[in-house]
C-alpha cells in the first residue's frame, strides 16, 4: 500500500489515536495508584512489558487483517460474534472479580 495524503491513510491513523487517547482518561484512575507504589525500575519493567505487547497487538492485527480466509469470516459472521464475545468478556471479568473478594 502506497503511503500518500491522498489515500486517506494518515488521517485514519490520527482518528483511531485520537479516540485512544480520549478513551484512556480510565487509566490514570488505575495506573496512578499502581505507579505511585512501584519503585522506578518496576515502573520501567511495566512500560517495557506494555509497550512490546502494544507491538505484539499491532502486529496480529495486521497477520489477521491481511489474511483472506480470516477476512472473509469476520465480515461474514463477525457481527453475529462481537456481542457473544464481549458479553463473554465481561461476565469472565466480573467473575473473576466476585471470586477475588470471597
Amino acid at each position: 500500500m502506497e503511503l500518500d495524503d491522498t489515500s486517506g491513510y494518515w488521517r485514519n491513523v490520527f482518528q483511531v489515536a485520537a479516540v485512544t487517547f480520549t478513551n484512556g482518561g480510565d487509566n490514570l484512575g488505575v495506573y496512578g495508584p499502581l505507579f505511585a507504589g512501584m519503585s522506578p525500575g518496576n515502573i520501567s519493567i511495566v512500560i517495557m512489558v506494555f509497550l512490546v505487547m502494544v507491538g505484539v497487538w499491532c502486529i496480529l492485527a495486521i497477520l489477521m487483517v491481511e489474511n483472506r480466509f480470516l477476512q472473509d469470516k469476520i465480515e461474514k459472521y463477525g457481527h453475529i460474534l462481537l456481542p457473544f464475545v464481549l458479553i463473554t468478556l465481561g461476565l469472565m471479568i466480573l467473575a473473576g472479580g466476585i471470586v477475588e473478594a470471597l
